[in-house]
């Protein structure tokens, strides 16, 4: 398609541009290609104010910040909506009712680009599942392989760009981005569905419904990444996930369907990350890369070099003999779990964790911290309150405010042949983080400090 064609004249909205980089790569992207773009936002403009420089070359970009004005969503010939922006916005319900078309950038780049599409979604896993086939395409075929989607700093319309006729492209996909694809009635060509638990019900169960309906609603939003699949398209899951998928009223499942489990990565096919779960991750990843006609042999000699992904069980190193391992991306009870029976040889970790409730229930980490956490290290919030009142009380712990204050308190209770876990357990916002991002830099940050003192 030409995309300066499809862009050029027209007047676009973007609502919640976002502090992440991707929205204002979206936004001068269109700029460039000559569309009108009109920046909203509901948040002060002293918050947004780095996305406003970073956009201040173009002139045919504006913005307005605090309230929104019906008329910016009703008179524009599109709305770029930007995530987390509430499934009962009245903005968005203006835009429909006046026949603008509503987009997300991860489903605009596939609409747009045509090319194949690899996408990759779940509640756990679809980072590292992402990553893992991206390396392995990468690796193969020592071509640029185009990764996209919920990847920090990378816009997807900007890889518009990169785009030739033999390009594929792999998108880690999240229920947001996912809603973009429903609107577009599209679905990648190769699809993976990690698995399912509860996540983000202080957005999809909104007042009125009940925790099952929330998480219907979550799922719905999910499952576009297989319902408007095509019978030549590729759904890789899990069993349980599928057995859900199979529960959608209206939808039919006719694309060819690949179920996975554990066993299906040999025993002695060794893996960077630890863990049972990666290696169902792994598995996943394999499964998508067979669908495209790699051997064996080539997926598992890529596999055995993944590197591991930033924030998710990475490998720090040790300090003293304590072995560091950021999991900053561990934003619910199930994660963090997971995460610490991972790590764990014995009762030896030390772990960090706290924060911003998502009204997830604790009990299996609870359960973790009880069998294999040596010390517990607390920072404030409303999920702090919720995990300190499910622990037993043969549980303690140490609570502080300030990240830099748990890692000092970490570090000083771990001896050598401990762990110390940073895998928060909630979601970190507000007045100390601007977003995940920020939080993953600072525990980086404080590690390497102490590593080089």
């Amino acid at each position: 398609m030409n995309f300066t064609s499809y862009l050029k004249d027209k007047k676009i909205t973007v609502l919640r541009i976002g502090l992440l980089g991707r929205g204002v790569g979206d936004a001068a992207y269109m700029a460039e290609l000559g569309a009108s773009v009109l920046v909203v936002d509901d948040a002060p403009q002293a918050v947004m104010q780095p996305s406003v420089d970073a956009l201040a070359e173009y002139k045919n970009v504006t913005f307005k910040f605090g309230p929104y004005d019906t008329a910016d969503f009703t008179e524009a010939d599109l709305v770029l909506v930007g995530a987390g922006t509430p499934l009962d916005s009245p903005e968005l319900a203006a835009a429909r009712a006046a026949g603008v078309p509503l987009k997300q950038s991860a489903a605009l780049f596939a609409e747009l680009s045509g090319i194949p599409v690899i996408g990759i979604t779940g509640t756990r896993g679809k980072s590292t599942v992402t990553h893992m086939i991206h390396h392995v395409l990468s690796e193969v075929t020592g071509e640029e392989v185009l990764l996209g989607g919920n990847i920090r700093g990378v816009s997807n319309l900007q890889l518009l760009k990169n785009v030739k006729e033999e390009s594929i492209a792999v998108m880690e996909l999240d229920s947001w981005q996912l809603q973009g694809f429903g609107w577009a009635k599209l679905s990648p060509q190769i699809s993976v569905f990690t698995n399912f638990m509860e996540d983000h019900l202080n957005y999809y169960q909104t007042e009125g419904l009940s925790k099952s309906e929330g998480m219907q609603r979550y799922f719905q939003d999910k499952a576009y990444i297989f319902t408007h699949q095509t019978e030549g398209s590729v759904l890789v899951t899990t069993p349980e996930v599928f057995d859900r998928a199979k529960t959608l009223a209206g939808v039919t499942l006719g694309q060819e369907v690949v179920l996975v489990d554990v066993s299906i990565i040999p025993e002695d096919v060794l893996l960077a990350m630890p863990g049972t779960h990666n290696r169902l991750n792994a598995a996943l990843a394999y499964s998508a890369l067979k669908v495209i006609d790699l051997s064996d042999e080539q997926i598992f000699d890529a596999l055995a070099t993944f590197p591991g992904v930033p924030g998710r069980l990475q490998g720090l190193g040790s300090i003293d003999g304590v072995k560091v391992f950021n999991d900053n991306n561990a934003t619910t009870p199930q994660a963090t779990a997971a995460g610490v029976r991972a790590v764990a040889t014995g009762k030896n970790v030390v772990l960090i964790a706290g924060g911003s409730d998502k009204n997830i229930p604790v009990t299996e980490l609870v359960e973790a911290i009880t069998e294999e956490v040596k010390q517990l290290v607390l920072y404030s919030g409303t999920g702090t309150e919720k995990l300190k009142a499910a622990l037993p009380k043969s549980v303690e712990y140490t609570e502080f405010e300030l990240l830099n204050e748990c890692v000092d308190a970490a570090l000083a209770a771990a001896q050598p042949g401990d762990v110390v876990l940073f895998s928060p357990g909630f979601s970190s916002f507000g007045k100390y983080y601007k977003n995940e991002y920020d939080r993953n830099d600072q525990f980086v940050a404080l590690i390497n400090e102490h590593a080089s003192s």
